[in-house]
């Protein structure tokens, strides 16, 4: 049997605002929520993948993101990722009792990949993708690394993010973002046998 597990004490909800001369954004979350989600952010691929955060995350996701997209889509996606990881850090608080770490694999029909967590304290990003097209409908995919470089640099995170199989640059792109809304559902939890114990042995993170 399983030990369920606990609720947080207090609401873990976030709002973040970042307004420049390139993008002006707008994340709300609820990290203990049902994954509904309200996005736009004017590149319907990348709203697709927020919808898996929300989705796969069970975050509630609200982003309205306007950006000079007449250039291109690299500012908007980019601080969409700061923004997020701002918020998911400004949410989660002093960290007690999270299980800290998270992993999960995903597939899609070929495609196969694994995203593994750690909310350290300390950004780090590994994110080894070799996708086989430069563009997703009008999303570049080397923007895919700008965002979750963005995310943990402000989420303070380290993330691993490995495509281990996939021929089609949707699947790829998708099994990357549903494996990452997984792996941060599971570090997120609350874990029962450790209320109100930071995780680690060094007393904080």
């Amino acid at each position: 049997m399983t030990t369920p597990t606990l609720a947080p004490s207090a609401p873990r909800t976030a709002e973040v605002s970042r307004n420049t001369a390139e993008t002006q954004i707008t994340v709300k979350l609820n990290l203990d929520g049902t994954g509904k989600a309200n996005l736009s952010t004017g590149i319907g691929f990348f709203d697709h993948m927020l919808d898996q955060i929300a989705r796969h995350g069970l975050i509630d996701l609200d982003i309205q993101a306007k950006g000079d997209l007449h250039i291109d889509g690299h500012h908007t996606v980019e601080d969409v990722g700061i923004t997020l990881g701002q918020a998911v850090a400004k949410a989660v608080g002093d960290k007690k009792g999270l299980r800290r770490y998270g992993h999960a694999y995903v597939p899609l029909d070929e495609a196969l990949s694994r995203v593994v967590v750690d909310f350290s304290g300390r950004p780090g990003l590994e994110m080894h993708v070799p996708f086989k097209s430069g563009m997703i409908g009008t999303f570049d995919s080397q923007l895919a690394y700008e965002f979750f470089q963005g995310f943990v640099n402000h989420a303070f995170v380290t993330l691993h993010i490995d495509n281990l199989k996939g021929e089609n640059a949707h699947h790829q792109a998708e099994t990357v973002f549903k494996a990452f809304a997984r792996a941060l559902r599971m570090a997120l939890e609350i874990d029962p046998r450790a209320a109100g114990v930071i995780p680690s042995t060094k007393g904080s993170l």
